[in-house]
């Protein structure tokens, strides 16, 4: 979560609604057959697997109702006993429901593969079997209320989360690296209320009350965030297109969590068969992170027309100077862009939410069996929601609370047969856990560097051709953790026949980290798709 609150008084004289698109129905479910090639070309080991997956495309777009959804379960077939079956389900849903007026439902899920552990092994391609890669499913649901007393706009809101973790396998990191524990999962709640009187309505400034309430529950350790937060905010037109705004207020967080039980004989903490630590539920709940006091920012809201808008905010919160900001632009009727600067302190659970919560409603599903498929940047359909990356959240699976900060950034387009896009991004993050006992990661920070690129072209109405490259740096602060480098390329042609479709793609990854030998591999897939 970047701000469970926002100054929205005064606003409304600088920001429009957009346009709402046509009706728009297509449910298209499909079954496909694939058979993919790996090869380490190190060593020049090749393995050959076949591969069995049903899904389902949709897109719904009614003046009450807009969802897109795209699914995908994957069932693979090993030909080699030393590498067993596996399971892959890469999905995204993003809805909006209207339900009554001033009152809707939003949601949204995912599931995809991401990397485990920060020092480990650091994959691009994500199809088949890696070190250092997990499944993982996020989702959220809630209402949002929106309506008018007199001059004054009440909003208020509620959101549910829940995401699980699949316990990694091998992570590749170097020999004799302390243990971390591995995420389960966890359950939040967030609830948000805002009462706003625009500028004009008796004063020459627009006045925003606003306060927010949150928890969340993690399995591991029992570790438990709770945080409540209360603030007023002024917002003071200056020009037609420019407004200055303040604000300050009240917050309290508390991250907790007990112990890891320790073996009598050596002292280290038990595990169970998953890798993950048992609790020890005897011990106290000690504190891993805590504020209690005041904070305020300003800021200005600039919007010089109908297809930009630019907010900067700085100011004082968990106990030092913060800094966020957005940046929307449309720059034609085919080509968004979209830069966010955010502060919070966060739980991966948390903040994946968020960054679902962010995802455009109207996205491009790559048909490609080996990109980061909904784990790296998400690029819009739309000029006015380019899109998004959860690179930030997903660099690594923190089991600690922490301080998060970075910028993200993202253009797309789509016109005609052509669409692309570009997403980048700097992600930092100050971990908290208590000391207690046992290993800990308190005031440990990690960093990563992103960027993704991708092209599709429509050759004609049956077939086209699309691309990928990916840039990944990650650098840890934990002992014996060397930097890790990775990059990855993915080109994949595609020709219907009818209900019948078939796919060729081609990848190569590689990875570097110091100590080690560079590990290089390419992959390559025939698939045949039939739709419903």
């Amino acid at each position: 979560m970047r701000t469970p609150f926002a100054a929205a008084g005064g606003l409304a004289l600088l920001v429009a609604s957009p346009a709402v698109a046509g009706p728009r129905t297509s449910i298209t479910p499909y079954i496909e057959l694939g058979q993919i090639l790996t090869a380490n070309l190190q060593s020049g080991d090749v393995l050959t697997y076949s591969t069995a997956s049903a899904g389902v495309d949709a897109t719904i777009n009614t003046r009450n109702v807009e969802v897109q959804l795209s699914y995908n379960y994957q069932h693979n077939f090993s030909w080699d006993r030393k590498r067993g079956d596996d399971d892959l389900h890469s999905g995204l849903a993003r809805a909006t429901v209207k339900v009554a007026p001033g009152l809707r439902i939003e949601g949204g899920a995912l599931a995809t593969r991401a990397r485990s552990d920060i020092r480990g092994a650091a994959p691009v391609v994500l199809a088949g079997r890696q070190d250092n890669v997990t499944q993982l499913y996020s989702a959220y649901v809630g209402p949002t209320l929106a309506t008018h007393v007199g001059p004054a706009s009440l909003q208020a809101s509620y959101r549910f989360g829940y995401t699980k973790v699949e316990a990694p396998g091998a992570t590749g990191v170097v020999p004799g690296s302390p243990r971390l524990d591995n995420f389960d999962a966890s359950k939040t709640h967030l609830a948000t209320a805002s009462i706003d009187v625009g500028a004009g309505h008796g004063l020459p400034v627009g006045v925003t009350v606003s306060g927010a309430y949150e928890r969340d529950d993690a399995s591991q350790l029992k570790q438990r965030y709770e945080g409540k937060f209360g603030r007023g905010d002024v917002v003071v037109p200056v020009l037609p297109t420019l407004a200055l705004t303040a604000g300050v207020g009240y917050e309290k967080i508390k991250v907790s969590q007990k112990d890891p039980l320790l073996d009598a004989a050596t002292g280290q903490p038990v595990v169970d068969p998953n890798g993950r630590f048992i609790t020890d539920d005897a011990s106290p709940r000690r504190i891993a992170y805590e504020t209690d006091g005041l904070i305020y920012d300003a800021g200005l809201v600039w919007k010089p027309s109908r297809r930009t808008t630019l907010q900067a905010r700085a100011g004082r919160r968990y106990g030092g100077t913060t800094y966020s900001g957005s940046l929307s632009y449309a720059a034609s009727r085919s080509i968004g862009i979209q830069i966010s600067v955010y502060d919070s302190v966060d739980t991966f659970g948390r903040q994946l939410r968020d960054g679902i919560a962010a995802l455009p409603t109207s996205f491009i599903d790559q048909r490609d069996a080996f990109s980061q498929q909904f784990s790296g940047c998400t690029f819009g359909r739309s000029n006015i929601a380019a899109g998004g990356c959860l690179n930030g959240v997903l660099q690594s699976i923190s089991t600690a609370s922490y301080r998060a900060r970075g910028v993200d950034a993202v253009i797309s387009a789509n016109r005609g047969p052509l669409s692309f896009g570009v997403g980048a991004g700097y992600a930092n993050r100050k971990l908290y856990a208590p000391g207690g006992v046992g290993y800990t990661v308190y005031g440990v920070t990690d960093q990563s560097y992103y960027g993704q690129g991708y092209v599709s072209v429509k050759l004609d109405r049956n077939s086209g051709i699309s691309g990928n490259v990916f840039l990944n740096y990650y650098e840890s602060g934990l002992i014996s953790a060397p930097a890790v480098f990775s990059t990855g390329a993915t080109a994949s042609y595609y020709r219907n026949f009818g209900r019948v479709g078939t796919t060729l793609t081609a990848g190569l990854y590689n990875f570097s980290q110091e100590g080690f030998v560079d590990q290089s591999s390419g992959q390559a897939q025939v698939g045949v798709r039939y739709s419903f």
